[in-house]
């Protein structure tokens, strides 16, 4: 089945019931792609130049609709998928609503969400705080992907309150999320107990003038309750057609998620990482300045201080890795984009396991978006 075919058919089944005034569907998406050249892409240095889902934010189609219940209270629903535009197939696993799949409820409380969803450190780094909007492309994403556990859940119950500039969000999942389940030691769903293989997030940030600022904790268990906790402070400034970005996210992992993730090993072989009290600390920053109205420049930088980190030698060590990048955009309209990235990566001690060949990797792209 064609993911667009299938959304555009359920769209046009909703939209052609009866009008009504207290509900409503609304289709959207965003196709991105991108040419991009890689050194050191493999053990023998080799480079590659290859084309790849976006560098901003994945290619992805959805649903979202309300239907006003009256007295302030609307329900509310989202399915989104995330597809490859270089080849047509879907991201997540082959899962048809990979990246959202939700209902609830809204009112002058907040909303309330089941299914699964983004975790509110994802939304915040997605809209506010990350300068590249969750990194850039896979080779940069490792800290906030890995330290954030994948970012989203599957069974889980959301909520979000925003109230005259504080934004509240909170998570607790009883599943996980699908990648980790099963074998993996991330099911959930354990009899008598309510915290094992289970996920919770707390995040609060407030708006004041120009200043955004936000706190917040994430938390993952495995079936053996051994726990990866991450906690982080954000902060984003405004000034005329400038923004400034800064935070910092400090983690503590005897699950053995981290590793696996940063060395990019099976999940199949996560046991042999565990209760290791892998701990990462990772400062970031960055800035945007607006132009002109079409034209605007970015910068980032990433960095992660690791100790207890697996080595290719089945021990234990310390390393770093620092990631800068460049990104340049410019808008042929509203819904459309140009945009051009340089990137450079480097590491050195325990995380080398995270670059297949030299302790560095340079990546230049072009590419193009577009919204509907």
């Amino acid at each position: 089945m064609r993911i667009a075919a299938a959304v555009v058919g359920i769209a046009t089944a909703l939209t052609c019931q009866p009008a009504s005034a207290q509900s409503s569907v609304t289709l959207y998406g965003m196709t991105e792609i991108t040419l991009r050249y890689l050194t050191n892409d493999d053990a023998r240095n080799d480079s590659r130049l290859f084309m790849a889902n976006g560098a901003i934010i994945n290619s992805h189609v959805g649903l979202r609709g309300m239907e006003d219940l009256g007295n302030g209270l609307k329900a509310t629903y989202q399915l989104e998928s995330n597809f490859n535009p270089e080849d047509g197939t879907l991201s997540d696993s082959g899962r048809f609503f990979g990246s959202t799949a939700n209902v609830g409820l809204s009112g002058s409380f907040g909303t309330v969400t089941l299914g699964r969803q983004n975790t509110p450190l994802f939304d915040k780094l997605v809209t506010t705080y990350d300068p590249l909007t969750y990194a850039n492309y896979p080779e940069n994403s490792w800290l906030p992907y890995a330290l954030g556990a994948g970012l989203s859940a599957d069974n889980s119950i959301k909520y979000v309150g925003e109230f005259d500039g504080l934004y509240v969000g909170a998570i607790y999942s009883t599943g996980g999320n699908y990648e980790w389940s099963g074998a993996n030691g991330f099911s959930g769903q354990i009899p008598g107990h309510l915290a094992a293989g289970n996920l919770y997030g707390l995040l609060a940030s407030y708006v004041l003038g120009s200043v955004s600022m936000g706190v917040g904790t994430q938390q993952v268990r495995d079936n053996s309750n051994n726990r990866q906790a991450l906690y982080h402070v954000d902060a984003a400034y405004a000034s005329g057609s400038m923004k400034f970005y800064a935070g910092y996210m400090h983690s503590q992992d005897n699950t053995g998620l981290v590793d696996v993730l940063l060395a990019e090993q099976p999940i199949s072989d996560i046991g042999q990482f565990k209760n290791t009290n892998r701990i990462d600390d990772g400062p970031f920053g960055g800035i945007a300045w607006r132009v002109t109205a079409p034209l605007l420049l970015s910068g980032a930088f990433y960095y992660d201080h690791m100790r207890n980190a697996a080595t290719t030698s089945n021990m234990l060590g310390s390393g770093t890795r620092y990631t800068v990048v460049a990104l340049v955009e410019y808008s042929l309209s509203k819904r459309s984009e140009l945009y051009g990235t340089v990137d450079f990566n480097r590491v050195n001690g325990a995380a080398t396991v995270e670059l297949p060949g030299r302790s560095n990797q340079t990546g230049v792209a072009i590419g193009m978006r577009s919204f509907f």
